[in-house]
């Protein structure tokens, strides 16, 4: 147990957290060079395209220190976006150290901040490593700076590397064996695992990547999961290198896979806790919570005869995917579908494009809500994240929507822009601070459907690229919320309804008109577009009819002539309107969630 470490790399998005993975895996020559690629790591298309990691890896690096010993390094490689934290803490908890990447030339950010309260909470010890030295715009001083004041950590423990050109990887192998404290944990007390991950294999059913605390499992054991009591039979165990290499037993201090025969992923729970059935342990690890979707989005087929194959692709979806929720859903526009929820607005765009390739759909997505709590008259509290489901407004007393409080880290030049856009939003200003002699970190309250509705990308442009947040719940507060109905021609359009703030719903609903007059195509007859807040009409556009010039052979004589003919058509065009159809296309639906609305 002495020679192993298990550590964890934290990081901000896009400061270097795969790369410095693969010179890791690349030194412990666990691959071949013929086998090595980028980002080796990321097993999805979506993580190498985007540069971004949204799946928990494991890997076991055999490494061998100028001591001569073999220490075994367990690298955990956790997701970098704010919608996976509560998958991060599972995993730091899994460790005894992190390493905490700092980009020389960004500087701190504010993930950088927030994984590092992660770190500090379950008590690890944390190593900062300032990465990309070899660009020009490197500042390699200004960021030890900024670790001193911004982190309180020693700027002179920081090791300086380069992932990208191999520079100074050995320190930090180094640094894991000298700086980390091994693990601790009794090999013969009862079995004590935490779950961190797990994925579904064809083959074998759900594969669990664990951390084992206390004592010892092994192929044969009966093992039951703490939170549901389910019990399996373990078939194999062993430790990943790549691929898994599988062992006679893990025990105490080690990370590995266990594989029990599990039919369905959803059993096994992040941060669940396993012990024998025979000999259980005393208590759970603690920090168990389910994951709980915080915005929810409806997906259907764009043609009908798809629903079946979009029901089969959830369900596979769903084995990879524990945290995904869905159920049946309805709508009159658009026939059958599904009503899921999400992580975050990156975990919806992830799950959309999955489905679009991996299983070769097409798909129409309703705009993302987030869940309201719905005071009725007699007390009742009903939890709303779908339109088609809010009550009659004459039966609620109140409503409350969840808030957030978002941390903003800022250059500050940019920060009457930054505050502009919050207080839009309906933000409540906390706090601010200098972090350095230029750069801020701004508090804000703010209500979670704003931010669900392109607050990110705003804010990037506003402040040219340099902005970072992070965003955790706190609660749930009053608010006015009304139900936005879009009506084509006298018909309400459910997919398109919205759960919106009262002083946002005649923004909204302008918006919708007018991205929806762009995208239907024109008819023989005119089409009015509306968005209505219950009876009362607050916008409205409309896309004129194609016109035959009816008068053309008219020439000269009595202009009753010409009127005649003009008040024949009209009365054929109202008669076309009255059992006209209005086909709205896909383009149309997307084009009301793209949101340039301010």
């Amino acid at each position: 147990m002495k020679r192993i470490r298990n550590f964890s790399i934290i990081a901000h998005i896009d400061h270097g957290k795969s790369t410095l993975s693969d010179r890791l895996i690349q030194a412990t020559h666990i691959v071949s060079e013929r086998d090595f690629k980028d980002q080796i790591l990321d097993s999805m298309d979506i993580e190498r395209e985007r540069g971004i990691t949204i799946k928990s890896q494991t890997v076991c690096l055999p490494f061998v220190a100028k001591d001569g010993q073999t220490y075994f390094l367990n690298l955990i490689d956790t997701p970098g976006h704010v919608d996976f934290t509560y998958e991060v803490s599972r995993a730091l908890s899994s460790c005894e150290g992190a390493l905490l990447i700092i980009d020389a030339s960004q500087g701190v950010e504010a993930q950088t901040l927030a994984n590092l309260y992660l770190a500090m909470e379950h008590n690890l010890e944390i190593i900062p490593v300032i990465n990309k030295i070899d660009l020009p715009s490197a500042d390699v001083d200004r960021v030890k700076l900024q670790i001193e004041e911004d982190l309180g950590l020693d700027p002179e423990a920081a090791i300086l590397i380069s992932a990208k050109e191999g520079i100074g990887i050995e320190k930090v192998l180094e640094a894991l064996v000298n700086r980390m404290p091994p693990p601790s944990g009794d090999p013969e007390a009862p079995l004590q695992a935490l779950i961190f991950d797990s994925h579904y294999d064809s083959f074998r059913g759900t594969i669990i990547y664990l951390r084992i605390y206390q004592g010892t499992v092994k192929p044969g054991d009966l093992i039951m999961f703490m939170s549901n009591k389910a019990v399996y039979k373990v078939e194999e165990v062993g430790i990943f290198q790549i691929i898994r290499v599988p062992r006679k037993e893990l025990s105490a201090g080690e990370v590995g896979y266990i594989i029990a025969g599990i039919k369905t992923v959803s059993d096994t729970r992040c941060g669940d806790t396993i012990t024998l059935k025979n000999r259980p342990c005393d208590a759970p690890v603690p920090g168990f919570v389910e994951a709980k979707p915080v915005v929810f989005s409806s997906i259907y087929p764009v043609a009908s005869d798809g629903y079946e194959e979009l029901a089969i692709s959830l369900e596979k979806l769903k084995l990879n995917d524990a945290s995904l929720i869905y159920e049946k859903d309805f709508s009159a526009a658009l026939g059958f579908g599904f009503r899921c929820g999400f992580l975050g607005l990156l975990h919806l765009e992830v799950i959309q494009e999955r489905l679009e390739r991996e299983y070769d759909l097409s798909l129409i997505l309703t705009a993302p809500s987030v869940q309201y709590q719905v005071i009725m008259n007699d007390d009742s509290i009903l939890t709303i994240d779908n339109p088609a489901l809010y009550p009659d407004p004459v039966m609620i007393q109140s409503t409350k929507e969840p808030f957030i409080r978002a941390s903003i880290i800022i250059p500050d030049r940019y920060m009457g822009a930054a505050m502009k856009l919050c207080l839009d939003r309906r933000g409540i200003n906390k706090n601010y601070q200098y972090l350095t002699s230029n750069r801020l970190e701004m508090i804000f309250e703010l209500p979670l459907a704003e931010v669900v509705f392109d607050f990110y990308d705003k804010l990037k442009s506003v402040t040219q690229g340099y902005g970072s947040f992070d965003y955790e719940i706190i609660d749930y507060r009053e608010t006015d919320i009304v139900k936005l109905d879009i009506l084509i021609n006298g018909e309400r359009v459910d997919a398109l309804s919205q759960l919106v703030h009262r002083d946002r719903a005649v923004d909204r609903a302008r918006h919708a008109c007018e991205k929806l007059k762009e995208e239907i195509p024109r008819q023989m007859f005119k089409i009015a577009i509306q968005g209505a807040i219950g009876a009362k009409i607050i916008a409205r556009s409309t896309i004129s009819p194609f016109r035959k010039d009816v008068t053309a052979k008219c020439y000269g004589g009595d202009i009753t002539r010409k009127r005649k003919l003009l008040e024949k058509q009209k009365k054929g065009k109202k008669r076309m309107k009255m059992v006209g159809k209005v086909m709205i296309p896909q383009s149309a639906f997307l084009s009301v969630l793209k949101t340039d609305t301010d």
